[in-house]
Order: structure tokens, then C-alpha cells, then sequence
């Protein structure tokens, strides 16, 4: 962008499009008040009184809920999808969880799943029923 199109407030490049910068979307925020972690696999899903959310969320906040609507994201994916940075993304989770548009759930850790073995064990006591 050269020195003239600064100052006739032209906030795009004929090349990239729209530029938005990160902190605008955040309002200058890094962190969320979030009580979840927002990591990579935490899993967004809409909560059913979200088919209707508040029209003067950014169209970020209504990017993220429609996506979610369809099918439960992983924050990741949410980034992936909508071209932002992670840190982005988590604070504007953040925001609809705070306004109760989205919960977070986990993936079940693999440290938190039945032994292979415990699970042959009962099915071999069933059949042996």
C-alpha cells in the first residue's frame, strides 16, 4: 500500500483483499475468561438457543456459531476454516462461551479409555453367560 491510499483511509491491498489486523477482531484482547482450556482439540458446539444469536456480534462471532451449527469444531478447525490466527480464535470462543452461544467439550483422553484387555474380558464373560 503506498503513501496515498494511507491517507484516503483505503484500508485494503488490490493483492491480499480486506486487511483486518488480529487485535481489531479481539478488541486488543490475547486471552479469554474462558473457565475451559481452549486448545487445539477442544471441540465447540452450539447450544440449541444459538439458532437466533445477537445480529451485533462481529461476523466472526457469527462465522464461528454457524460452522458449529452443522457439526461440533475443534478450535483448530475453526482457525483452519475461517483463515485466523489460534490466539484469535480462542478469545472469540472465549466471547461465545461467555454469552452462552457455545459450550466447550474434550475428546476423551486415551489415558481415560478402557484397557483392550478389560473390554475382551467382559465380553468373553457375556458369552460365557
Amino acid at each position: 500500500m503506498n503513501g496515498a491510499d494511507r491517507e484516503a483511509g483505503q484500508w485494503f491491498d488490490d493483492d491480499a483483499g480486506p486487511v483486518v489486523r488480529p487485535y481489531a477482531m479481539t478488541r486488543g484482547r490475547t486471552t479469554t475468561a474462558a473457565p475451559q482450556r481452549l486448545d487445539l482439540i477442544a471441540v465447540v458446539v452450539t447450544e440449541p438457543h444459538a439458532d437466533d444469536p445477537d445480529h451485533t456480534l462481529a461476523p466472526e462471532h457469527l462465522d464461528i456459531v454457524d460452522l458449529c451449527s452443522t457439526a461440533p469444531q475443534t478450535i483448530a478447525e475453526l482457525a483452519v476454516e475461517l483463515d485466523l490466527p489460534i490466539g484469535v480464535v480462542r478469545v472469540l470462543v472465549g466471547d461465545l462461551v461467555h454469552q452462552e452461544l457455545v459450550h466447550i467439550t474434550r475428546p476423551v483422553a486415551p489415558a481415560e479409555l478402557p484397557d483392550e484387555s478389560i473390554l475382551r474380558d467382559v465380553i468373553n464373560g457375556l458369552r460365557a453367560l
